[in-house]
């Protein structure tokens, strides 16, 4: 089973397990018999989904909002691939002006959930299906201030999450936040 997946996701030739199950019972004796039965797909069984992901790049689709500030470099504001939205990093600046309403970090935190929510939404997601997230800090001071806020957008059970302390953000941003989300 574990085979045919692989084979199947990375494109590998098919091969004929029956001939495989026959070859390694034979090879192996009757104690091999298990083995080589574990490795071939009957006919009548319904085909198993592969759990791998693909490199495909004809799955990779591009999102972009005007509801959110528009990507400060070249990458997309998400990219959806494999059943998953990968959200870049999201700052705190408002659309329309591409400013921060404030220097300070509460305030930069409520605009970013707002853009991340937005970008979540055009890319056929929401905050609940968000499964983690990592937030970049330029004061790991604020992490107080900051869980207050997060915990307003993202509902029980709460994505996994890491938070780290960083040098710099860009535009000096108090913070900045990331996620994958799935679809």
């Amino acid at each position: 089973m574990a085979s045919w997946c692989a084979a199947r996701c990375f494109r590998i030739p098919a091969m004929n397990f029956g001939d495989l199950g026959r070859r390694a019972s034979f090879a192996a004796g009757k104690g091999g018999a298990p083995m080589a039965g574990a490795l071939w797909r009957s006919k009548s069984s319904a085909p198993f989904a592969c759990l791998s992901i693909s490199t495909d790049t004809s799955i990779k689709e591009a999102v972009q909002t005007e509801k959110a500030p528009a990507a400060l470099g070249p990458y997309s504001q998400a990219i959806k691939a494999n059943n998953l939205l990968f959200v870049s990093g999201v700052l705190g600046l408002v659309p329309e002006t591409g400013k921060f309403l404030s220097d300070n970090v509460e305030d930069q935190t409520e605009q970013l959930l707002k853009n991340m929510g937005e970008i979540l939404k055009s890319g056929g997601a929401s905050y609940r299906s968000v499964v983690k997230t990592t937030i970049l800090l330029a004061d790991l001071k604020d992490f107080k201030k900051v869980n207050e806020i997060y915990a307003k957008y993202f509902p029980s059970p709460a994505p996994a999450r890491s938070t780290y302390q960083v040098a710099a953000l860009p535009l000096d941003a108090k913070i900045e936040i990331e996620c994958i989300a799935a679809l």
